[in-house]
């Protein structure tokens, strides 16, 4: 059977989208004339199941692109999200504007280290990323050495295992109240240590924020990704602790609240 022919059998069980996604990702020197073996039907006929029992595709591929690069993901850490690239993306703008030095970074909460690993492949900078799972920082080390990049691994709590002073403090924690409704292809699978948060999902937040001054050089960059509806109290909160730093909540390309930036020139 060729590719184009199992294409019009499939095309009714997912959508055509996720079916082309698929197959391109283990198929993806071969054209819809290639001839799939025995092998190969039972084998994209097993990963369909678990397409249409809730699996989302990027853990049945196994990996997901990320900011240009590949990152391998299963359900011990967060598939990585378009929201997360802007992130990554304004800090990076940010670190050009105010340092003109090799920066330190920390990444807290780091899960499969799309954010740590894509800051060092695009600067000269030193990072270090800290997970409290262990098994989220086996998959961010593999990611690590399949990208190239020398990242420091540290398993803990957040700010707590650090020892040292950063440039940049840079987070995309768990930030969904545990009382919101999320849809079940997340909840489902994506690991709850990663998704919720307490205190309306905002109590990460305000631990890195209460604790981080001990943390951080005199000039400084602290970097949220931030649910929609927090960017205001966050913000507040934030004034509290650093009177004088430029505090500014910024859009995603949904025009949505996304990101909280703290700064101290």
């Amino acid at each position: 059977m060729k590719i184009s022919e199992y294409k019009k059998l499939k095309e009714k069980e997912i959508s055509l989208t996720l079916l082309n996604t698929l197959i391109s990702a283990f198929f993806y020197k071969k054209d819809d004339n290639y001839e799939l073996t025995k092998e190969d039907i039972t084998f994209l006929n097993s990963k369909i199941e678990e397409i249409k029992n809730g699996k989302p595709i990027q853990y049945v591929i196994g990996n997901v692109d990320f900011y240009g690069y590949i990152f391998d993901v299963d359900e011990n850490v967060l598939i990585p999200r378009f929201e997360t690239e802007t992130l990554v993306e304004k800090t990076l703008n940010y670190i050009q504007k105010y340092f003109n030095k090799k920066v330190d970074i920390v990444d807290l909460g780091t899960g499969s280290g799309c954010i740590a690993i894509t800051l060092k492949k695009k600067i000269d900078c030193n990072v270090d990323a800290v997970d409290i799972s262990s098994s989220a920082l086996k998959v961010a080390k593999s990611n690590a050495k399949k990208n190239n990049t020398d990242i420091n691994f540290i398993e803990g709590d957040m700010l707590k295992p650090l020892t040292k002073k950063y440039d940049v403090i840079i987070s995309n924690p768990p930030y969904i109240d545990p009382e919101e409704e999320i849809m079940d292809i997340v909840k489902n699978n994506e690991p709850n240590l990663a998704l919720f948060a307490l205190d309306h999902g905002m109590y990460y937040y305000k631990e890195i924020i209460k604790n981080a001054r001990m943390y951080l050089n005199e000039s400084f960059i602290i970097a949220f990704e931030i649910g929609y509806k927090q960017g205001e109290e966050l913000q507040m909160f934030a004034k509290n602790y650093f009177p004088d730093a430029i505090i500014s909540i910024e859009k995603d390309l949904s025009e949505k609240n996304r990101y909280l930036f703290i700064i101290s020139e």
